[in-house]
């Protein structure tokens, strides 16, 4: 029988499959990898339901993972699947997740913000050497954003906030392009609501912000794009530099949407989001003083993996 395990992440925006093969040594070797733009919290995030428009399209992301699942062998209890933030949050969230498990078989696990933190932290580390310096990990979705203050040993501080991208989008009504009063909104409230990371990066004085997850790779994918720099689609970091992102957010703020959807390198479905996403990782640059930036392209669902590889290597 073949050594596989799976894991399932339900993000806000994206539903992402991952098969791996277990190797003796706790590592693990990526086979099969698929992600589903399903954008479970679109229109509704802010008001705590998934619609039931979202719930058929989660419904047929599932089934379509299951049946590779089936066809990869996979064992059941070799599977994991989380829900997050848009989960987490919405009223019929469990149901939804109830759902799932009637029609395809799969488990959903809905975890809370703080454990989603921490199987970031491990996905992270697998991919990149953080080595005895402090960073700040930095993980941006569609509901939530994940801080982790750590260095290769230990996580020292981390947290959960509810001001992903969809979510800043719809609260704020941000307009496009983005005005000089939606920037100042939103400054304001980063610096309201992230109070408690403001208070640990001064104790942990991080010296670099990792990236991880969607918003990060597609800043990483229009840098390529600009540097003409190529990088293999399995790579576990990726590049950008601190002077292209500024670049980056600055062509973002001016252009339209159309516009920003012909930049090479940009997706649909990260048109939008990522200009309050952009400014967010503007603020944390800023305000906290960090001068470098590394992306990793491991997050949440290659965490997960690590868990796994050393419960059935």
């Amino acid at each position: 029988m073949s050594n596989y395990v799976a894991t399932i992440d339900l993000g806000t925006n994206t539903f992402h499959l991952l098969i791996a093969e277990i190797q003796p040594n706790r590592d693990f070797h990526l086979i099969y990898r698929e992600r589903i733009p399903v954008m479970i919290g679109r229109g509704s995030i802010n008001q705590g339901f998934i619609t039931p428009e979202a719930e058929e399209r989660a419904l047929a992301a599932l089934t379509h993972f299951r049946s590779k699942l089936t066809s990869y062998q996979v064992p059941s209890e070799r599977v994991r699947c989380t829900a997050t933030s848009a989960f987490r949050n919405a009223n019929n969230g469990q149901e939804l997740a109830d759902k799932i498990k009637r029609t395809t078989g799969i488990t959903v696990d809905i975890i809370p913000g703080d454990q989603e933190a921490e199987y970031i932290y491990y996905g992270v580390r697998h991919a990149i050497s953080l080595s005895t310096e402090n960073s700040l990990i930095m993980d941006i979705g569609g509901g939530s954003v994940e801080f982790i203050l750590c260095n290769q040993d230990q996580v020292f501080w981390k947290q959960s906030f509810e001001i992903g991208a969809q979510r800043l989008l719809d609260r704020f009504d941000i307009q496009d392009p983005i005005t000089d009063s939606n920037v100042d909104a939103l400054q304001n409230y980063f610096s309201e609501t992230l109070v408690s990371l403001a208070t640990a990066v001064e104790q942990y004085q991080p010296e670099t912000l990792i990236g991880a997850s969607g918003t990060f790779d597609t800043l990483s994918e229009i840098y390529q794009h600009r540097s003409n720099t190529e990088v293999k689609e399995s790579a576990p970091e990726l590049p950008l530099t601190p002077d292209a992102f500024k670049q980056m957010l600055q062509d973002f703020s001016q252009m339209n949407r159309a516009q920003r959807l012909e930049i090479p390198g940009m997706i649909e479905m990260r048109v939008d989001m990522i200009v309050p996403a952009s400014w967010l990782v503007q603020f944390v640059l800023e305000t906290y003083q960090i001068h470098s930036i590394r992306i990793s392209s491991y997050a949440l669902k290659e965490g997960l993996v690590t868990q796994l590889a050393k419960r059935f290597s």
